[in-house]
C-alpha cells in the first residue's frame, strides 16, 4: 500500500505539473493530499485490530484459542460431531441397578468393581468407585492394571483376573449379555468378568445438562448439522438424541470409529467440528477441521484440539462458532470501509473533480485519512456486543 501512495501521489504531480496551467504549488499540494489520503493505516489496522479484539475476549469468556485460523475457519463449519459424556451431559455417572450372576453380593462385586476402576479416569469408573464409597465398601488390593480404549478396564484381585467391559467387549467374544441387561432405559450397562467368565454387571445414568437443548437449537437454527458419537449402547444414545433433537447419533462407536467418522463426513463435503473431553476423543480432534475440548477433559484432548473451552458448557460451544462468524464479518467490514474510503477519496485528492469545484485539501485529507481509522477502530470494538458476558 505504501507503494501505491507514492506511486499515485508522484502520477498525480506529474500529470497537474506538466499537463495543466495550475502550477508547481498546485501540483505539490495535490500529491501532498493524495498521500496523506492513501496512507494505509485503516487498511493496515482492519484486520490486526479485529483479531486483537476477538483474542482478548475469547480468553476473557474462556475460549482460548490455540489455532487462530480454525478459529476464523468456524464460520465455515456445515456440521458438528459431540461426544455425549462430559460435554451433551454432566459426566457424572450414578449407578441404577447392580446385578451378580454368581454367589457374590451386590456389595462384594461393587467392591470388586471399585478395586478395578479406582485407577481409571473414566467418568463410569468415578461413578463407580463413588458408589463404593458411598457404602464404605473396603476395596481388596488390585494390582496389573491395564485399559483398552473404547473396550474396558482389567486388572488382578485376589489372584484372579477380572475385566470390566462394555457390550461391544462381549459381542467380540461371542458372550450372550444376561436378559436383565437388556433394557429401554438411558443407562450404560457394563459387565464385569472373572477370568472370562461373566459374574455380573452394573447399570448406570448420565444427565443431560440443563443448557445442550438450548445449545443444539441454536446450531441448528444456523443450518448447522448436529450429530453425536458415543461408545454408549443403542438405547441410551437414541434416548439423547432423541431429547436434544439431534440430527443423527451414532452408539457402540470406538475411538477409531469417531476418526472414521469425522472422514467420512469430510468426504461428503462437510466442513466438520468436533467436540470432546477424553483421550478417546483425541484422534477424532486431530482429524476433524475444527477440534474443540471441553475444560474438564484430559490433557491429551486439550492439546490436540484447536480450541479448548474452560467450562463444558455446550452453549459456549455455539457462542464460539457464532463469535468466530462475527470476527470474520468484522474483519471482511473493515477491509471494505478502508478500501472504499480510499477508492473514492483518492481520485478527489488527486483532483479528477477540480474543474466541478470539488477538491480535498490536505488538511481535510489528514482529517478524513484520521477518520477512516477511527471507524475501523470502532467497528472492531463493536465485538463486544456479539460475545455474551
Amino acid at each position: 500500500m505504501a507503494y501505491i501512495a507514492i506511486g499515485v501521489g508522484l502520477i498525480t504531480f506529474i500529470a497537474w505539473a506538466f499537463f495543466s496551467s495550475q502550477g508547481m504549488d498546485f501540483a505539490l499540494e495535490r500529491m501532498v493530499t493524495v498521500m496523506i489520503i492513501t496512507c494505509p493505516h485503516a487498511l493496515g489496522l482492519a484486520v490486526p485490530l479485529v483479531v486483537a479484539i476477538s483474542t482478548a475476549l475469547s480468553a476473557k469468556n474462556g475460549l482460548l484459542i490455540r489455532n487462530r485460523t480454525a478459529f476464523e475457519n468456524s464460520r465455515k463449519i456445515s456440521a458438528i460431531v459431540f461426544d455425549k459424556t462430559g460435554t451433551l451431559t454432566e459426566g457424572n455417572f450414578g449407578v441404577n441397578r447392580i446385578e451378580s450372576l454368581d454367589d457374590s453380593s451386590v456389595d462384594q462385586l461393587l467392591a470388586l468393581a471399585g478395586a478395578v476402576e479406582q485407577s481409571s479416569e473414566h467418568p463410569i469408573a468415578r461413578g463407580i468407585v463413588n458408589e463404593a464409597k458411598k457404602r464404605d465398601l473396603k476395596f481388596p488390593s488390585a494390582s496389573d492394571f491395564s485399559s483398552t480404549k473404547g473396550k474396558g478396564v482389567s486388572a488382578k484381585v485376589d489372584g484372579s483376573q477380572y475385566q470390566i467391559v462394555s457390550p461391544g467387549y462381549l459381542k467380540e467374544e461371542g458372550i450372550d449379555p444376561p436378559e436383565g441387561a437388556n433394557t429401554d432405559k438411558a443407562e450404560t450397562v457394563v459387565f464385569i468378568l472373572k477370568e472370562g467368565k461373566l459374574i455380573g454387571f452394573i447399570a448406570l445414568s448420565d444427565q443431560i445438562r440443563g443448557e445442550s437443548k438450548d445449545a443444539i437449537s441454536t446450531l441448528k437454527d444456523k443450518g448447522i448439522k448436529v450429530l453425536m458419537a458415543t461408545g454408549d449402547n443403542e438405547q441410551t444414545a437414541k434416548a439423547v438424541a432423541d431429547k436434544l433433537k439431534l440430527d443423527g447419533y451414532y452408539s457402540h462407536v470406538l475411538p477409531h470409529e469417531k476418526s472414521e467418522l469425522i472422514e467420512k463426513l469430510q468426504g461428503e463435503g462437510e466442513f466438520v467440528a468436533m467436540t470432546g473431553d477424553g483421550v478417546n476423543d483425541a484422534p477424532a480432534l486431530a482429524k476433524a477441521d475444527i477440534g474443540i475440548a471441553v475444560g474438564s477433559g484430559t490433557d491429551v484432548a486439550a492439546e490436540t484440539a484447536d480450541i479448548i473451552l474452560t467450562e463444558s458448557s455446550p452453549s459456549d460451544i455455539a457462542n464460539l462458532i457464532l463469535f468466530g462468524r462475527a470476527t470474520y464479518k468484522k474483519m471482511v467490514q473493515n477491509l471494505v470501509w478502508a478500501t472504499g474510503y480510499n477508492v473514492v477519496a483518492i481520485p478527489l485528492a488527486a483532483g479528477v473533480l477540480f474543474y466541478q469545484g470539488i477538491m480535498i485539501n490536505p488538511a481535510i485529507g489528514a482529517a478524513l485519512m484520521s477518520l477512516s481509522t477511527i471507524v475501523c477502530a470502532a467497528n472492531a470494538q463493536l465485538l463486544r456486543l456479539n460475545l455474551k458476558n
